[in-house]
Formats: structure tokens, sequence, C-alpha cells
């Protein structure tokens, strides 16, 4: 079954027939990692299976190495995460969080499609969107029987530091950078050792997706806010990025749903790109 492939909105989502579709909590918090764990273990969607972005949506055992922060999971991991979760391929899967989708449900929506799946929306406006429509929550921790399943990411999805730096500097690439743009200035860095962003970039913070309630703005909104920026680039020449490759994914799913489709991952990010001192630094506007 496949109802949307970009996003969902929670009446539409709840009254998905139960075995058609599987739901996934994937709340989390950067200053408190464990509390998308506690809010599940609270409340969530009926059925609902977790998805943790530390443990399931990253590689965070391995050593970096210019990978970023949150490093991608190998397919293999994914696809077993996806076994555990109980998916088949004609389930309609619903992922939300917390934040509107930037903070994990877009990453888990952007691995899957690396991975071939269509059949994955995110909840539009998530877990607020939920309680705002009074819909049916529950505690109980979603008991679901696993499923073969193998993976693997079409490497086409996500461009290297040198393939960036090349594809950006002969003009190829358009560079989109989502962080806020105090960040991508450089006037502060809380996370990373060194401040500003990559030379050529231009900055498109992923909170620009989203209306006053936290829900995507409407596709055709998107779009000429997203032309507006890439100019006469087509989708498929632009790269997006942030600090760890999690919130770039909320401007991919944002271009997907407005139509422009086929835009790519630079997944280490920030946190990757200033691993190498050596790499250009820029600070300011441009």
């Amino acid at each position: 079954m496949l109802i949307s492939r970009t996003l969902i909105d929670a009446i539409t989502a709840s009254h998905l027939p139960a075995q058609d579709v599987l739901f996934v909590d994937a709340r989390f918090d950067l200053a408190q990692p464990s509390k998308g764990d506690e809010d599940y273990a609270q409340a969530h969607l009926p059925g609902a299976v977790r998805a943790d972005l530390d443990r399931d949506l990253a590689d965070m055992a391995t050593p970096a190495n210019g990978r970023g922060r949150h490093p991608l999971p190998s397919a293999a991991s994914f696809a077993a995460w996806l076994s555990r979760a109980g998916w088949r391929p004609d389930l309609q899967v619903v992922v939300y969080d917390a934040a509107g989708g930037a903070l994990a449900a877009a990453r888990l929506w952007w691995l899957a499609r690396l991975a071939g799946l269509d059949n994955v929306a995110v909840l539009d406006g998530g877990w607020a969107a939920w309680e705002a429509a009074r819909l049916p929550v529950d505690a109980r921790v979603a008991s679901r029987d696993a499923t073969a399943v193998h993976a693997a990411f079409d490497e086409a999805g996500t461009v290297g530091a040198d393939e960036l730096a090349d594809g950006v500097a002969s003009g190829r690439f358009v560079l989109l950078d989502a962080r806020a743009a105090p960040r991508y200035r450089g006037d502060v860095e809380p996370l990373d050792p060194v401040a500003g962003h990559v030379p050529g970039a231009r900055n498109r913070p992923f909170t620009d997706n989203l209306d006053a309630e936290g829900r995507f703005r409407s596709p055709e909104d998107l779009r000429r806010a997203f032309e507006g920026v890439i100019g006469p680039h087509p989708a498929e020449d632009v790269v997006h990025m942030c600090g760890s490759g999690v919130t770039a994914c909320h401007n991919l799913l944002a271009m997907e749903y407005a139509g422009l489709c086929g835009s790519r991952l630079y997944a280490p990010s920030w946190s990757g790109w200033v691993s190498d001192r050596s790499r250009g630094v820029a600070t300011g506007e441009g």
C-alpha cells in the first residue's frame, strides 16, 4: 500500500488500517539523548515502534574519521532495524518526531529512500499535530513479528567531500546549508570546533520549511522559496548539508514535497568538513 511518499497529515494517518501501517516514533532531543525513549514510554501513537537517532539511525560506535557527528549507519544496520520493526514492502510507514520532522523523522525518511523504500512518509506537524487533533495514544511497547529485510544504499544519493569541493568550486553544485543563519555566518558555533560554512555554500535554514504551527508550507510556497535560492539549477545539482547530516534531510524532504526531486546529501556535513583543517572555511553572509 502506498498512500504517501513524502508527508501525511494526522487525520489521514489515523484512519489507516492497523494492518497496513507501521508507525515509527523517532522523537529525539540533542540535549537529552535519553528523552526520546522516556517520551515513548509515557505515550506514543498506537502500535508505534521506536527508532532512536543515535542508536538506530546513525553509527555512533565506529570512530567518525571525517564522517561527522552522526555518521550514517551501514545498509546492513538499517536493514536490521527494519527487520526488528517488522517492516514489509506492503506497509505504509509513517514516522514522526517532536520537531516538525527535523531531528530524526526526516533522517529516517531519507535513509529509507536511500535504501529504495518509497512507502515512507513523515507525519506533518509530528507529535504536536497528533495531540492537537486529540487522536488516541498508547503507552504499551509495540510487539511486532520480525521480518527478513535486505537493503543496499544507493551511493548516488550522497556526495563525498572531494566531489563536493570540486562541484561547488566549478559551479556545478549548489550547496544548501540547513543550519540557522548565525551558525552559517560563523557568529556562533555551539557544537563543532570551527565556526563558519563551506566556501560557496548558500544558507537555507530548515526552519523556513515550516509554518507557525510547525507544519510544512504548501508545495507551491516551498517550490518558489527553493527556486529563489538555487536559481536556474535543476534539483539534481543541489547538495544539502547541516551540522551533522540530520536536519539537512528536512530540506531534502521539503524539496521532494515541492516536486523538486533528485537532490543529494553531503552526510558528514559541517562536522565532517572541519575534521580536516586543510579544508576552506568561510564566514559572513557569502
